[in-house]
């Protein structure tokens, strides 16, 4: 989680404004005549729609020309929403340039690694690093912050929109110069670093340097990991670039931007999260089991980098969800959106707003579902929204409502790093099955299958707060976090750590002696070797284990053995050998993992080092989702039952969907949802 900064007067304002659950989603009031809107306002009504986000793609309606506006239909848009009583966001357009733009400027039109200049006709045709977009985008928000900023129903700022353009090419090349220049001073720090002697690439002169753009062969990694870092920070400075106008004129509302989360990783969000009065994402999970899963993963990832505190849903789907391998649209089943909205509230999120809420008659995205669909408000889609408004509008402590304190208590923790991430991106690794996202979603899946709530947390940040970190494929790791692990282990802090962590320094250069050096002698352990596996090859371990995709030639100094390799292993392994491994160091213990281990067998193995680190979990049939989620009166404890059979659990409190008293066994409907209202929470932290 990050440090969060003293409350700013934006925050206070937004937590007195805040009495029930934001609801609404992206409305595009320059798409639709005059007649639709005005249905607009009764259908909102009728589903009990308080919010609505306007203006994300509206450059070329705002700026038909440049510097000629036309405001005319978001006056009467601000207008007629605050009559109805719905607040509104109000974003910069700046994620999608229009034509214009590009004809004047086409040194700020993005450029891919193969040198292709791509052309307006798509969102996000912009180079964030090019002079003419950055300026074009500060004056629109100047503009719209001097108009609007004292609209009565204005509420947040959501400024830009899924940031993520990563460009290269003349434009970007010179900006990373003067980046290079900034982190290391001098062209020798440079070479060094990236070990430019390594294929004859040593640089002379800066003018020698671009961005890493297609190569003949393996491009430098240490060059491609800056360039990341430099991407990322162009983006933060795009991003600053707004909030500094809109903090200017407008010091009392909140700001945010929208993470689509968690596959889109061009920035560091612990940065951006630092920059924003309010952390919100956009989130669109895969179907099946897995899906519900990767909707708690999401949830625990945003409300980390909301340092704990409340959090806003920007976007979900109402009724669709992408099968990106089979290129199809399939359909949610009745009742999922109202049980994934109440997993993203459980966690901490104060508001569940949708793209969109109009279904567009014709453009690039046509067919994504919306809260209105194209067959209109005589559709079982519209119906759950109208039921779904109303039941949150009686559920006000789910709403951003000032507590002291994390809204959700965790007592471990995921370590998210970007660099980490960025390092697996990486080419001639010893492994594919090395990558960051999918390693760090088996570790979350099996903790929220055990009923064990989880934060991330900042490897540079505070692990003081938690009993037990989690380290999966953190390849590079720096002598300062390091440093912070081994304090946290000698403090009394649970560790667990997986292969190859730790393995470089920040910089992707080996540390010696051992592989996963950085944390060898804290594991008490020695990696001689790293023994990756054939695809679909599986070895099973001393106590049963089913083991995959990785294994390592390790020794053991001092750690005691909890599972060994057989005789299947890779022939580098003697059977018998290490796999698993428990260090007890001083009044810590640190838990080394050599190869994958996923499903049922990490469950197993995860739910062992909880109990190890004293953590209570609680007693739940399978597939039912627990959350306890902290109010100013109390807390409430939610149940979410992810099954197609009726489940049972143990609770006592006040039912507040139902408004009766529950003690014992209480009955959750198959997909269905339990809120008891309790007087205080019966979780907390370790320090």
């Amino acid at each position: 989680m990050v440090e969060r900064k003293t409350p700013t007067p934006a925050i206070e304002a937004l937590r007195r404004s805040t009495s029930l659950v934001w609801f609404g989603g992206d409305y595009n009031p320059e798409q639709w005549p005059e007649a639709v809107l005005l249905e607009d306002i009764d259908l909102m009504q009728q589903a009990a729609v308080n919010t609505a986000t306007l203006g994300v793609f509206s450059w070329a309606a705002l700026e038909p020309k440049p510097g000629e506006y036309d405001f005319g239909w978001l006056d009467a848009a601000l207008d007629r929403l605050h009559s109805a009583g719905v607040k509104v966001i109000l974003a910069t357009p700046t994620a999608s340039p229009p034509p214009w733009f590009s004809r004047l400027h086409p040194e700020a039109l993005p450029v891919t690694p193969d040198g292709v200049r791509l052309i307006h006709g798509s969102r996000d045709t912009y180079n964030p690093a090019a002079p003419a977009y950055r300026g074009a985008a500060r004056r629109i928000t100047r503009v719209l912050a001097e108009r609007y900023g004292d609209h009565p129903a204005l509420a947040m700022w959501h400024l830009h929109n899924e940031y993520g353009t990563v460009s290269y090419g003349t434009v970007t090349d010179v900006a990373f110069r003067e980046w290079l220049q900034d982190a290391y001073g001098d062209l020798d720090r440079v070479n060094a670093t990236w070990n430019t002697a390594f294929w004859s690439q040593v640089y002379s002169s800066w003018e020698d340097i671009h961005a890493p753009q297609r190569t003949q062969y393996i491009p430098n990694p240490s060059h491609l990991l800056d360039f990341k870092r430099f991407s990322s920070d162009m983006l933060l400075r795009c991003l600053r670039d707004q909030l500094e106008i809109v903090r200017e004129v407008t010091p009392g509302v909140p700001t945010t931007t929208n993470f689509m989360l968690p596959t889109w990783h061009h920035y560091d969000e612990w940065d951006f999260a630092r920059e924003l009065d309010v952390v919100s994402i956009d989130h669109y999970p895969e179907d099946g089991p897995s899906g519900d899963a990767q909707v708690a993963f999401a949830a625990d990832l945003a409300r980390s980098f909301a340092g704990g505190r409340p959090w806003l849903l920007m976007e979900q789907a109402t009724s669709l969800v992408y099968d990106y391998a089979g290129g199809r649209m399939l359909a949610k089943a009745p009742g999922r959106m109202r049980r994934n909205t109440y997993q993203y509230l459980a966690r901490g999120s104060f508001g569940s707003l949708f793209f969109q809420w109009r279904a567009p008659r014709v453009g690039a995205e046509f067919f994504h579902s919306a809260m209105v669909p194209h067959v209109g408000p005589d559709s079982r889609i519209f119906r759950e929204i109208r039921d779904l408004g109303a039941e949150l509008a009686g559920v006000p402590e789910l709403s951003a409502d000032p507590i002291e304190g994390r809204v959700v208590e965790a007592r471990a923790a995921i370590v998210w790093d970007s660099t980490a991430w960025w390092a697996t991106e990486t080419r001639m690794l010893p492994s594919a099955d090395v990558a960051y996202l999918p390693a760090l979603r088996r570790v979350h899946e099996a903790l929220w299958r055990s009923g064990v709530t989880a934060d991330f947390v900042d490897p540079n940040g505070d692990l003081s707060q938690y009993d037990l970190v989690l380290v999966p494929s953190m390849i590079a790791v720096s002598d300062s976090q390091r440093e912070a692990f081994d304090r946290f282990v000698a403090n009394g802090g649970h560790l667990a750590v997986w292969y190859l962590s730790g393995s470089t320094d920040e910089h992707l250069r080996v540390r010696e002696g051992s592989y996963s050096a950085a944390f060898a002698e804290l594991a008490g352990v020695r990696v001689e070797e790293h023994a990756p596996l054939r695809d679909g090859q599986n070895l099973t371990l001393s106590e049963g284990t089913c083991a995959s995709a990785w294994s390592e030639v390790l020794h053991v100094r001092g750690a005691e053995v909890v599972a060994s390799y057989g005789a299947d292993a890779p022939a580098v392994i003697a059977p018998g050998s290490a796999a698993i491994t428990r260090n007890v160091r001083g009044s810590g213990v640190v838990h080394y993992f050599s190869t994958r281990v996923e499903g049922d067998d990490l469950q197993r193995h995860l739910a062992r080092i909880v109990a190890d680190a004293g953590i209570e979990t609680a007693v739940l049939p399978d597939g039912v989702e627990h959350v306890v989620r902290r109010t100013k009166t109390g807390a409430l404890r939610i149940f979410i039952n992810h099954t197609e059979r009726a489940q049972t659990v143990r609770a006592a409190g006040r039912n507040v969907l139902s408004n009766t008293d529950v003690d014992g066994d209480v009955a959750v409907a198959p997909g269905d949802v339990l809120i008891v209202r309790i007087e205080t929470s019966p979780e907390g932290s370790r320090k």
